[in-house]
C-alpha cells in the first residue's frame, strides 16, 4: 500500500473512532522521559485532528521545571522549536494550528512527535510534509536528539513503506506499549 493511501485510511479510522476518549498515561510517559534524558527541553507539538493530546505531559513537564517549546512553520517550510508556555498566548498558522508568538528558537532534547502511522521498527508516517524528518535530520547536526513518537495502537500497521528521507524514531508509545 502506498503512504497516501494508508494515510487516508489511517486518519479516517481515527476520525471515525474519535480517539480523544483514548489517553495516555502522562505520569508514565514522565517517568519514561525523566529515565532516558539529562536534557530539560522538551519539544512538543499543539494537537491537531484527533491526534494523541500531548499538552496534559507538556504541563506536567513544565511544572516540573521542564523548558517546553512547540513548532512553528516558517517561509521556507522549514520547522522550528520555540520556547512556550501555558501562560502565554498563541497565534494560528496557515495550517489552523495554534504555534508560539516567541521569537527565541531552542533546541529540544526530547522531541515529542505526532504520526498518522507505525510499525513495530520505529519508522513514522506523518502528514506527508516532511517537516518532522527535515527537522530533526538538521538537529541531529547540533545535538543529540531523543524522538518519541505519541499515537493510539490502531494507528499500528505491518510495514511502513520507508525512503531516504525518512528518519526513524527512537520510541513509540501508545496507550498499550512503548516500543523501543
Amino acid at each position: 500500500m502506498t503512504k497516501s493511501k494508508i494515510r487516508k485510511k489511517i486518519l479516517k479510522i481515527r476520525k471515525k473512532n474519535n480517539l480523544r476518549k483514548i489517553t495516555l498515561d502522562s505520569n508514565k510517559i514522565l517517568q519514561f522521559i525523566k529515565k532516558i534524558i539529562k536534557g530539560k527541553i522538551i519539544g512538543g507539538y499543539y494537537p491537531y485532528n484527533y491526534e494523541i493530546d500531548d499538552l496534559s505531559i507538556l504541563n506536567k513537564l513544565e511544572k516540573k521545571k521542564y523548558e517546553i517549546s512547540l513548532p512553528k512553520i516558517n517561509i521556507k517550510n522549514q520547522m522550528d522549536f520555540f520556547k512556550w508556555s501555558f501562560n502565554e498566548s498563541l497565534k494560528i498558522n496557515k495550517y489552523g494550528i495554534p504555534e508560539p508568538i516567541s521569537n527565541k528558537v531552542i533546541y529540544p532534547d526530547v522531541l515529542l512527535v505526532p504520526l498518522v502511522a507505525f510499525d513495530n521498527k520505529l519508522n513514522r508516517l506523518g502528514y506527508g510534509g516532511g517537516y518532522y524528518d527535515r527537522y530533526i535530520q538538521k538537529i541531529q547536526k547540533k545535538k543529540k536528539i531523543t524522538t518519541i513518537g505519541l499515537g493510539y495502537s490502531i494507528q499500528k500497521i505491518k510495514k511502513i513503506p520507508t525512503d531516504i528521507y525518512d528518519i526513524k524514531l527512537n520510541f513509540i508509545i501508545t496507550e498499550k506499549e512503548i516500543l523501543k
